[in-house]
């Protein structure tokens, strides 16, 4: 089993043999667990490299039910979700042709976009969702739009479409994006090249995340370059770019935090590089704060952001959850390691194997994942959420927050302290106590961090009948 780093203070971790005694899987994680997996047997992995099952996405109904978007070698399987415990098949979307290594999805009101960069024949394919969860209906497949991209993003009412290739552009363009005025059938706005025809030396933009038209554009090897695109003059504009920083490889793809001040990137050639935390917060000052690794020799694939914490897809690894609130010192939160075929320390036999993509953005909390040999998991990460939901604001305060090793923070008390006689305890997050006094409360005191290691505590009060904790973060 994989070993853990020092990065992580458990809430709890389960690390256990490959099957139980009952004979079930038995996953590696910290702090998430599995409700259920869903795999098709009939799916043919292709021959290259073994893969299965590919891009993943979901979607809600506004009502109440669930789904997963998988893609698979043979075109996309649409499974509900909404029992978490027991995933069921409802529909499925045949490609063009088989044995597919990519499909990408992407949703907009009911609709999902379907995509794949394999050679032709291929096509471009639109779903209504609404009738779910009796069926969806393909309302769009045809090459015309294009017949080939490798990723998508919805931003707004655009659709971002990069490296895509046929249909009204000829060979490829690095990055196009489309009107979804009418989302049955997209709209060419403007395309990367047609205002930077040679900025690119590769002409790929490999996956972008788009905010506000502003566009993150991971761009292989030429590094990570920003982007407007300006909707009244229909045109995009440069804003910047960083293409040397350390431990550079190719530059696959981003997460931004809700915030807008961080952005997490990931490379992905060659196998085992780290993950880059940048600091975003002065587009014309980008500066590494950070770079963090799962397991020495993993691959970060693609990240996705839930305020501050980082739902990442790993070769190797499964899903690994980081917080970024602090860019200097990330942490991880969590794991599931969904590729339970790798040994401790082997990451490249195959190369392209475990997790693809996830989607942690389900109303429900529920977080979804593929890997790319086993199908889908849909998980439970309630522990993880409700470590976040811990640091509510009110009542006390904790300053700084993140705060260093070995230093002070202030704890300021609100006014329904006044007077009272407190107990604050400092937990790590497995419950044992490191630090314990007593206090009459006045309007803060200072407490001593000395001899706590980096990771994230919970600082206790209690005082009468109240019961309060707050989250901080020691690096």
């Amino acid at each position: 089993m994989k070993k853990l780093q020092h990065l992580s203070i458990l809430v709890f971790t389960i690390i256990l043999s490959v099957f139980s005694a009952q004979g079930q899987m038995i996953y590696d994680a910290q702090n998430i667990s599995l409700f259920n997996t869903w795999n098709d047997p009939q799916v043919v992995a292709e021959p290259t490299y073994g893969i299965k099952y590919n891009g993943i996405w979901g979607w809600d109904d506004g009502a109440g039910h669930e789904y997963a978007i998988i893609g698979a070698t043979n075109g996309t399987y649409f499974v509900d979700i909404t029992n978490p415990s027991s995933p069921v098949q409802v529909d499925y979307v045949a490609g063009r042709r088989s044995g597919c290594i990519w499909r990408e999805i992407k949703t907009y009101s009911h609709y999902a976009y379907l995509i794949s960069d394999d050679a032709a024949p291929n096509s471009f394919q639109i779903v209504d969702l609404q009738y779910l969860p009796d069926s969806v209906h393909v309302v769009y497949d045809d090459n015309t739009l294009f017949q080939r991209a490798h990723t998508l993003f919805v931003d707004g009412n655009n659709l971002y479409v990069g490296i895509v290739k046929g249909g009204q552009f000829g060979s490829v363009a690095a990055l196009a994006v489309f009107s979804l005025a009418n989302p049955e059938l997209p709209s060419l706005l403007r395309t990367l090249n047609a205002d930077f025809p040679s900025l690119l030396s590769n002409n790929q933009v490999h996956d972008m995340f788009v905010r506000n038209d502003t566009i993150y554009a991971s761009c292989a090897y030429d590094g990570l370059f920003i982007f407007r695109y300006d909707v009244p003059t229909n045109h995009f504009i440069y804003l910047n770019s960083m293409t040397a920083y350390p431990s550079q490889g190719y530059n696959h793809s981003s997460a931004l935090t809700d915030d807008g001040q961080t952005l997490v990137f990931m490379d992905e050639v060659p196998s085992g590089l780290p993950v880059k935390v940048l600091d975003v917060s002065n587009l014309q000052n980008l500066t590494v704060k950070s770079t963090f690794s799962s397991n020495i020799g993993a691959t970060p694939h693609n990240p996705f952001m839930i305020g501050n914490s980082c739902f990442m897809a790993y070769y190797q690894d499964g899903l690994q959850v980081y917080d970024v609130t602090n860019p200097v010192a990330p942490f991880r939160l969590g794991y599931f390691d969904t590729h339970y075929q790798s040994p401790a320390g082997v990451y490249s036999n195959p190369a392209y194997a475990g997790a693809w993509g996830a989607y942690p953005f389900f109303p429900s909390g529920h977080v979804i994942v593929s890997d790319m040999q086993n199908g889908l998991f849909v998980l439970d990460v309630s522990a993880i959420q409700n470590l976040q939901e811990v640091n509510g604001k009110g009542d006390f305060r904790i300053s700084p927050n993140p705060a260093a090793r070995d230093s002070k923070v202030e704890i300021v008390f609100g006014k329904e302290f006044s007077g009272l006689k407190m107990e604050i305890t400092v937990s790590d997050l497995s419950g044992r106590i490191c630090r314990k006094f007593n206090l009459k409360a006045e309007n803060s005191c200072e407490l001593t961090l000395q001899g706590l290691k980096a990771g994230m505590y919970l600082v206790n009060i209690k005082a009468g009948e109240k019961r309060i904790s707050r989250k901080i973060t020691v690096y």
